[in-house]
């Protein structure tokens, strides 16, 4: 009988409490996020320097990633480029110097000179005006191509208007938003 009286003691201490693994999956995981901003901070105030532009980066954890800003002088534009194509790609480089150091894929997100928040504004006032009009004339509508960060942010605006939907259409890099009727 002291056998099953042990294995039913040790069956009740490893359930799941507050201090057992499903709330330290939480802390590990904003551990690691705030490792990785810390990694691209490192890497890219290295870039900066090397390109003598001046800047300030602030780190951040939202949701399930890391965010990293720069801001400050005048030239960041130079490295958000046309409609931050050069953005995606310091982002891109960003999350592959954090691989290269944690072994871990990263989806951080890298926004300078506060373009992809403006952008965000955007695209959500889009979304939301679009789908307004469909809702008036009951026409679909398809918008110009999009990044998939930028679909998903019309996606979101969309869903918030009851009575309309929106899909996405199209391959890669043409892929497209189109809003109708639900």
């Amino acid at each position: 009988m002291a056998d099953a009286d042990t294995t039913d003691r040790e069956a009740e201490e490893q359930e799941p409490t507050a201090e057992t693994p499903e709330s330290d999956d939480f802390d590990d995981l904003e551990e690691r996020l705030v490792a990785e901003g810390e990694i691209a901070g490192d890497y890219l105030e290295e870039l900066l320097d090397l390109l003598d532009f001046d800047g300030d980066i602030d780190l951040d954890v939202e949701g399930s990633r890391a965010v990293v800003s720069i801001d400050g002088g005048d030239d960041l534009n130079k490295l958000v480029g046309r409609h931050g194509e050069v953005l995606d790609a310091l982002q891109e480089l960003t999350r592959l110097a954090v691989h290269q150091k944690t072994g871990v894929r990263s989806r951080l997100m890298l926004d300078i000179a506060s373009w992809r928040r403006r952008r965000r504004e955007e695209l959500a006032a889009l979304g939301d005006k679009v789908a307004r009009r469909v809702l008036e004339t009951g026409e679909r509508e398809e918008l110009s191509p999009m990044t998939p960060f930028e679909r998903k942010i019309v996606h979101d605006a969309v869903a918030a208007v009851p009575g309309v939907r929106s899909e996405s259409e199209g391959a890669e890099p043409l892929r497209r938003v189109v809003v109708l009727l639900d």
